[in-house]
């Protein structure tokens, strides 16, 4: 049995945000699933689809297009924190010379009002390239890969009911979807 290498990945999809956004969650680099899909958490394991549609009282999507309007319509925005690197198969602990995404793309663009890390990895990347850069702060979330199986959808549910939060206002109690956009 051969050992597979680290490869250069270059992210092959850009983020998803809207004018509306207030929260951003920022993953690591795409897993090889996700990477085939051109698009965000597509490992039918990874639990963030479940967690996400959890903590803001929606079903869980099923189809990209069901993705986009729940991540747009909660007043969210998703990008990773890692533009390219070298991995092997979708293992973030086997990420190396990681090179930054422009998270500015989104924070200039939109309200961004807190930033999660889905996990340890994104959080050590952003705060090594992006907090510098953008002068901001960010906290890591428990990540949602089925390899970490230490924690259960229950416990990811709890920990991610955060991002419902900004300050003392309920995402939804603000004027996300109102109509009354400036």
């Amino acid at each position: 049995m051969t050992q597979k290498m680290a490869e250069r990945l270059y992210h092959p999809f850009g983020p998803l945000y809207c004018e509306q956004s207030r929260v951003l969650i920022l993953g690591s680099f795409p897993s090889v699933k996700s990477r085939e899909q051109q698009f965000f958490y597509g490992h039918p394991q990874n639990r963030f689809w479940k967690v996400i549609a959890a903590v803001t009282d929606n079903p869980v999507p099923q189809s990209i297009e069901e993705k986009k309007e729940l991540i747009l319509g909660s007043g969210l925005a998703l990008w990773d924190s890692i533009a390219s690197c070298e991995i092997t198969g979708s293992s973030d602990s086997s990420i190396r010379n990681a090179e930054p995404n422009d998270i500015s793309l989104i924070t200039g663009s939109c309200d961004i009002r807190a930033i999660y890390c889905n996990g340890k990895k994104s959080l050590e990347v952003y705060n090594r390239y992006i907090r510098p850069v953008l002068g901001r702060e960010a906290e890591a979330l428990p990540s949602t890969s089925p390899a970490n199986a230490a924690w259960t959808l229950e416990r990811l549910i709890k920990a991610w009911s955060v991002i419902n939060y900004i300050g003392d206002k309920s995402i939804n109690e603000n004027e996300i979807g109102s109509g009354n956009e400036k």
